[in-house]
């Protein structure tokens, strides 16, 4: 079995390290140097999640179309997702849903409308723990592949769905488990701050004055804790949505923001999906 980018990284960090002793002795600063190097490399790979130190990370997609791609974490909600779905039909544009698969669970008709209106269901984990990145790689492969598998019996596909950590972190043991599954990561290049703020107009001026194309944003339409909600996004999307037109861009999937080629099927709902996989 190949290395993951992550045994990769430790590997030779503890060559370097090894070297600097061998070659200036055991001291501090041989030591000491390459180490704290090591933690500083180690801290970005886990707590940015743009970060490709660990695992490849999809940050960005195409730039060469007038395309971006709105993503929703933490749901479906019963009480927020079908509104987004409305809003995102009025305006023509697909999205990816990255669910949890506790949520999905629940709310599977809700999961099989997303669908249906040609969304891409992503993989969010099951739990959403924020203990996780603790966890061994085999506590990540159970979370992954429970979601994952819910997301093929609702999409009646055999395609692995995209995988975003939650909260966006990353550990030497997640790469293990998505390595060996293969698995497509996926985080953003604008995060919408909708979980922090209260002015909607705010948040959705704050996506269109930084928008660009191959722009992925991240947005919620669910929540990690049971019976809470985030009706933010009901009063921002509206607003986003039409920044979004008058700056002449469309909103995507993330497989199709990602595609190597913009050829598309037709999907047996009659939405549009793209010909190939997102590869990270």
């Amino acid at each position: 079995m190949s290395l993951c980018r992550a045994d990769k990284f430790l590997l030779a960090s503890a060559a370097v390290t090894a070297g600097s002793a061998a070659v200036f002795g055991p001291g501090a600063l041989s030591v000491g140097v390459p180490f704290g190097v090591h933690a500083l490399l180690m801290a970005d790979g886990i707590f940015r999640p743009d970060s490709a130190i660990l695992y490849p990370t999809l940050v960005r997609g195409r730039t060469d179309q007038p395309q971006v791609a709105l993503t929703f974490d933490d749901g479906p909600d019963p009480e927020i997702t079908p509104a987004v779905l409305d809003m995102l039909a009025q305006h023509d544009a697909r999205a990816t849903f990255f669910v949890i698969g506790r949520n999905l669970e629940k709310h599977r008709a809700l999961g099989e409308h997303i669908h249906r209106e040609g969304h891409e269901l992503g993989n969010h984990s099951w739990q959403h723990s924020y203990l996780l990145n603790f966890s061994s790689a085999a506590g990540h492969g159970v979370e992954m592949d429970r979601c994952s598998q819910l997301i093929k019996s609702v999409t009646q596909s055999d395609r692995e769905p995209l995988y975003r950590p939650p909260v966006g972190l990353k550990s030497p043991a997640m790469a293990r488990a998505a390595h060996q599954r293969n698995l497509n990561v996926v985080a953003w290049s604008i995060h919408s701050r909708d979980t922090f703020a209260r002015d909607p107009r705010a948040v959705a001026n704050g996506v269109v004055r930084r928008i660009r194309p191959g722009d992925i944003v991240l947005m919620h339409d669910g929540h990690d804790r049971d019976n809470q909600h985030r009706p933010l996004i009901l009063e921002a999307l509206p607003l986003l949505l039409q920044g979004l037109r008058e700056r002449g861009l469309k909103s995507v999937t993330v497989s199709e923001l990602s595609s190597e080629t913009q050829s598309a099927k037709p999907a047996p709902n009659g939405a549009t999906l793209a010909a190939d996989d997102a590869r990270s």
